[in-house]
């Protein structure tokens, strides 16, 4: 008698409910990266201690906060909360403040993506506030992405807010990755790369960040205002040069490129961070395994890529189809799915409506055409680009229906134009702004049909 071969059979999700599955994980994620409770876990007062992670410092007074950043006012909500209101004095700069403000802090509304009047303002107050504290003294930094166009003032106070803003716009829509952006803002900054550290000592200064870069580069993080920045000046000039920025930069700024005047930003063992400790709260890999968790829960098997995506976003759609190809093959019949994190580059190449993750989805709708297959890619924060989507979601149909309305893919792609073509479909991930933003969640369902 032979042997018999058992097969398993899994309860397969079904296609047509494909973009509506998605949805749902993509709501999923943000619930579970949930800014309040991760802090409500990991932050603890006991007694003058105040413990967040590894990091301990002594609360022997009330110390003072300066909370940067899209999560701003969640995160100086939440620690005042923990402190029980035993907080000196604050500063809060998010995009968006709320109705209700808490005692002893000043709020500023600064811009994103691009600096205004308060992004300025609230950097000089941040200065002027930790600049008068003492070693008695604790400042808490509350960190988050967003904080590099949010919270700024130039080094050079010849830089004019205009300057700022084109040298932003120059910086987003040329195609770097944030990591080159951000070491091109850190040199011409009097807050960004360990800079408000400088200007904090000798004060103990405790940083606990959410973070939206590379999980290896820290001081990225809002272009680094309280951590050693490890660029360097010349790194700067080359990264210009390279990408041909130095022309297009407002002449107040490319005279420091052209004249070499840059001055550099505090480095590892400067005795500006002899008294400060480091805790990260949330990164993209909690956004990306509360995807693999949520995914799977709806029947597909399963895995991440844990590789470089801060790449083009042609180039990563090209390689993750490739993974997702395998996994198919490797499981055939049961319905698979990849999940992706980081942040893919888009250059901006015309003067439509729309960001990297909905350009994302676009390419990869005409990929998965006529395929039963989904593709979601979204920005936690819950903006994308210059759009008020956080992203927007695909299947194999998308390009027929899109079609069938007269929407060229390869016109709005090459517009820039993606928020248009997916509202139209009604297909965009309308979340509004999350309050926390630890990069971009991207994921492949494959239903296993073919």
């Amino acid at each position: 008698m032979g042997i018999q071969k058992q097969v398993l059979s899994f309860p397969k999700p079904l296609y047509g409910l494909g973009k509506s599955i998605a949805r749902q994980v993509f709501h999923e994620v943000i619930s579970a990266i949930d800014l309040r409770k991760a802090m409500v876990e990991k932050l603890k007062c006991a007694g003058e201690a105040f413990i967040a992670g590894e990091a301990r410092v002594q609360l022997v007074r009330p110390p003072h906060v300066v909370a940067i950043g899209k999560a701003a006012v969640g995160m100086a909500a939440t620690l005042d909360d923990i402190l029980g209101g035993r907080i000196a004095s604050g500063i809060v700069v998010a995009p968006e403040l709320p109705a209700a403000r808490l005692a002893r802090f000043r709020y500023f509304q600064g811009g994103h993506p691009y600096p205004n009047e308060d992004s300025i303002a609230s950097a000089r107050a941040a200065l002027e506030m930790v600049s008068r504290l003492t070693a008695e003294d604790v400042v808490i930094f509350l960190i988050s992405g967003g904080g590099s166009a949010l919270f700024e003032t130039p080094c050079d106070q010849q830089i004019s807010l205009k300057d700022l803003v084109e040298f932003n716009r120059v910086l987003v829509t040329c195609g770097l990755p944030i990591e080159q952006i951000n070491v091109l803002r850190k040199h011409l900054s009097a807050v960004k790369g360990g800079r408000l550290a400088e200007a904090a000592q000798p004060a103990r200064q405790l940083t606990i960040y959410v973070s939206d870069v590379p999980p290896d580069l820290p001081s990225m993080v809002a272009s680094g205002p309280t951590m050693p920045d490890d660029s360097t000046v010349e790194e700067c000039y080359r990264l210009a040069v390279e990408n041909d920025l130095i022309s297009k930069f407002p002449q107040t700024i490319r005279k420091h490129f052209t004249d070499r005047t840059l001055r550099e930003t505090p480095k590892r063992g400067d005795a500006c961070f002899q008294h400060s400790q480091y805790m990260c709260l949330l990164s993209n890999r909690d956004a990306v395994e509360a995807a693999k968790r949520a995914i799977e829960r709806h029947g597909f098997y399963c895995e991440i890529d844990s590789g470089d995506w801060d790449a083009d976003f042609r180039k990563v759609a090209d390689r993750n189809l490739e993974v997702l190809d395998s996994l198919a093959r490797n499981h055939p019949g049961r319905p698979v799915a990849l999940v992706v994190g980081g942040e893919v580059t888009c250059k901006v190449t015309g003067p439509g409506m729309g960001g990297r993750n909905q350009a994302f989805v676009l390419y990869a709708a005409r990929k998965i055409e006529h395929q039963d297959r989904v593709v979601l890619s979204a920005g936690t924060d819950g903006r994308d680009g210059n759009s008020p989507s956080s992203g927007a979601v695909a299947d194999g149909q998308t390009i027929l229906r899109a079609r069938a309305l007269g929407l060229d893919p390869e016109q709005y792609l090459a517009a820039s134009d993606s928020y248009y073509f997916f509202r139209t479909l009604g297909d965009t991930l309308d979340t509004g702004y999350t309050g926390n933003n630890v990069r971009d969640v991207r994921f492949w369902l494959d239903f296993g049909n073919s």
